[in-house]
C-alpha cells in the first residue's frame, strides 16, 4: 500500500490524514509535539487558587463551509464542542478544552510525537525524512501540515515553487499570557477586545467544562507582539497583565498564577491557495497559513490536499 508521510500534527494534518484513510491511503504523521493541540494547544494543572485551564492558542471557532458546520454538529454530539456565545452566536469551543478535537482526531491516526523532521531525501523508491532520532523512507509522497516559516525550508530544495509561496506568507507572532485569580474580577463580560496592546482577552473559566477558578487568556495584538518578541517571558507577562487591568478600567490584583507563552508564528492566511501541491515530485502543503487564520481554513485545507493527492 502507498504510504505518505504528513509532516505536523495540528488541525490541517490530522484532517489530511483523516480524509487520506477515508480514500484507502495510509499516512503517517510526525509532530515535534508532546500532544495533539498544535496552535489550538490548552493547559491545564493546579495553582494556590485552584485547578485552572488555559486555551492559550486559538480562543473558538466558526463554521461557515457547509462541510466544516456538519463535522461541528457531529463534534458537538459527541461532547468534545460546545457553544461559547461570549465570543458570538456561531462561536464554538473545545470541551473540555480547546485541543479535544484534535485529541478525538489523533486517537485513531498514527501519530509519532516528539519528532521533528529536519530534512527530506529523495530516494529512487520515493522518500525519506530525516531528523533527530528520526531516519525512515518508503513513503511515496510528503505532505506538510507546519506553519510557512517551517514549510519554506523544508520543501526549498525539492519544490522550490511551493517554497517561494511559504516564504512570501509570513505569520504574524503573538504574546500570551495566562493569569489565575483567587477571586472573580469584576468585569461584567467575559471577553475583552481593544485596539491598543492587548487584541483580546476572555475569562477561560466561563467556557464549557473548565475549572471554575477564576482564569483568563490575554493575547497581545501582532505590532505589541513583534516589537517585544524576543523580551523575557516574565517581563512580558507582568506587561501585559498591567495591559489588561489599564484597558479593562480595574484596579490591578495580584494573580495567584501568571506565565507566559510566545507564538511564534500565530496569525497568518495571506497566500489565497487552499493546498499546494506537486504531483511529479508528490510534495504538497496545507494549513490555515494558505486560506486564513481560522480553525475551519486548516480543517478544510487538509482535507483538501488529501484530494489533491488522490486525484493528482
Amino acid at each position: 500500500m502507498e504510504r505518505i508521510a504528513i509532516v505536523g500534527a495540528g488541525m490541517a494534518g490530522l484532517a489530511c490524514a483523516e480524509a487520506l484513510r477515508e480514500q484507502g491511503l495510509a499516512a503517517s504523521l510526525f509532530d515535534k509535539g508532546r500532544k495533539p493541540g498544535g496552535r489550538m494547544s490548552s493547559r491545564s494543572g493546579d495553582s494556590p487558587a485552584g485547578p485552572v485551564g488555559f486555551d492559550h492558542g486559538a480562543q473558538y471557532m466558526t463554521g461557515r463551509d457547509p462541510a466544516f458546520v456538519a463535522r461541528l454538529a457531529a463534534w458537538r454530539e459527541a461532547g468534545i464542542v460546545a457553544p461559547w456565545p461570549a465570543a458570538g452566536a456561531d462561536a464554538w469551543v473545545g470541551v473540555p478544552a480547546m485541543n479535544a478535537p484534535l485529541v478525538a482526531l489523533a486517537r485513531d491516526l498514527p501519530v509519532r510525537w516528539e519528532t521533528r523532521v529536519d530534512a527530506l531525501v529523495r530516494e529512487e523508491a520515493g522518500w525519506r525524512l530525516r531528523g533527530d532520532g528520526l531516519d525512515e523512507g518508503g513513503f511515496s509522497a510528503v505532505l506538510t501540515a507546519i506553519p510557512a516559516e517551517q514549510t519554506g525550508p523544508l520543501l526549498a530544495d525539492h519544490a522550490p515553487a511551493l517554497a517561494e509561496v511559504a516564504r512570501g506568507t509570513p505569520s504574524a507572532p503573538c504574546w500570551t499570557a495566562m493569569a489565575a485569580f483567587p477571586e472573580r474580577l469584576g468585569l461584567a463580560g467575559d471577553v475583552l477586545r481593544t485596539d491598543g496592546a492587548i487584541g483580546w482577552a476572555a475569562r477561560n473559566s466561563a467556557k464549557p467544562g473548565r475549572p471554575a477558578t477564576e482564569a483568563w487568556v490575554i493575547q497581545a495584538g501582532p505590532d505589541w507582539s513583534r516589537a517585544h518578541l524576543e523580551e523575557e517571558a516574565e517581563a512580558v507577562a507582568q506587561a501585559l497583565l498591567a495591559a489588561f487591568f489599564a484597558a479593562a478600567a480595574l484596579a490591578p490584583v495580584a494573580p495567584a498564577l501568571l506565565k507566559a507563552h510566545r507564538w511564534r508564528y500565530a496569525r497568518s492566511g495571506a497566500a489565497r491557495r487552499e493546498v499546494l501541491w506537486d504531483p511529479r515530485a508528490r510534495l504538497g502543503a496545507c494549513g490555515d497559513w494558505l486560506t486564513g487564520p481560522r480553525v475551519e481554513n486548516a480543517w478544510l485545507s487538509g482535507r483538501r490536499l488529501a484530494e489533491a493527492v488522490r486525484t493528482g
